[in-house]
């Protein structure tokens, strides 16, 4: 019996032409027009965390047409990211998650300019970041307090249009996700952490009055972890090549659970409003 065997053919792939660029979004160019993608095509987005709210962000507006996007993370990949974040594949554990999503949204549109940052926003580097790749709009997906307020406080005094995530751990339902001004989130204690510390340390409004920050929040209320036995009792071991001590499982005290469905959609939205605003929608 004659045996059969695999081959490879190599397709040529087109020239990056304007007239190819176009062709890549022509479903998305249907539903808003040329000038609308122009506009999408020259904006500049920054993406800060790539977990599984910024992940999915960042890939939506590449798909979108962004046409330049910076997206900022310190963190490796951790075979835990798996059933949350777009990056986490098989043979990228332990390789730092903002050089693998750069490559991953190249390959979504060669054309774009994509600029990685392996770095931990903070004081120390914000002006360094903000002001070296200084975007027209920042999506906020960090999960540290300190980062997190510091940038939010930062964009409104810098005057650059930003929208944040509150949680997305704990949820099961994505059809309870909103988007409302940070000042009037509820059944969210990150946001409400968030508005305690801008109020207390970077002179926001008191309440009652806007923000004028836009945020992705679930009214869903959190679920508690629940204990698993697959180890058998070891407690948490991590088997991930290298080890981050910035952001190590091992030292946290409470390990929350992820959906994809939810985290990614709090990122789909973040991307949405983003998008809606470039073209004058919100």
């Amino acid at each position: 019996m004659e045996q059969l065997t695999a081959t490879t053919t190599e397709l040529v792939q087109p020239p990056e032409t304007e007239y190819v660029l176009h062709r890549r979004f022509d479903r998305m160019g249907r539903l808003v027009g040329d000038q609308a993608m122009t506009k999408l095509f020259r904006t500049h987005v920054m993406v800060l965390g790539l977990g599984g709210v910024g992940s999915w962000a960042a890939e939506s507006l590449v798909r979108s047409g962004v046409g330049k996007i910076t997206i900022v993370d310190f963190d490796e990949v951790c075979i835990t990211n798996a059933n949350r974040q777009l990056h986490a594949l098989q043979g990228v554990v332990g390789k730092k998650k903002a050089e693998v999503m750069a490559e991953r949204l190249r390959k979504i549109n060669p054309q774009a300019t994509v600029v990685a940052l392996p770095v931990f926003y903070n004081r120390e580097n914000s002006e360094e970041i903000l002001s070296g790749h200084r975007p027209d709009y920042i999506v906020d997906a960090i999960d540290n307090m300190t980062a997190k307020c510091h940038l939010l406080a930062t964009c409104r005094r810098e005057g650059i249009k930003v929208i944040t995530s509150g949680g997305s751990a704990a949820k099961l339902d994505p059809s309870r996700i909103r988007i409302v001004d940070l000042a009037d989130t509820k059944v969210d204690p990150m946001s409400a952490q968030v508005r305690k510390i801008l109020r207390q340390q970077h002179e926001f409004p008191e309440a009652g009055k806007p923000f004028g920050i836009p945020c992705v929040f679930s009214e869903e209320p959190p679920r508690d972890p629940l204990p698993l036995f697959y180890d058998k009792g070891m407690g948490f071991k991590c088997v991930c090549p290298g080890k981050n001590d910035q952001h190590s499982c091992e030292h946290r005290n409470v390990i929350h659970g992820t959906a994809s469905f939810v985290t990614g959609s709090f990122g789909l939205q973040a991307a949405g409003w983003v998008v809606r605003d470039i073209l004058g929608e919100n």
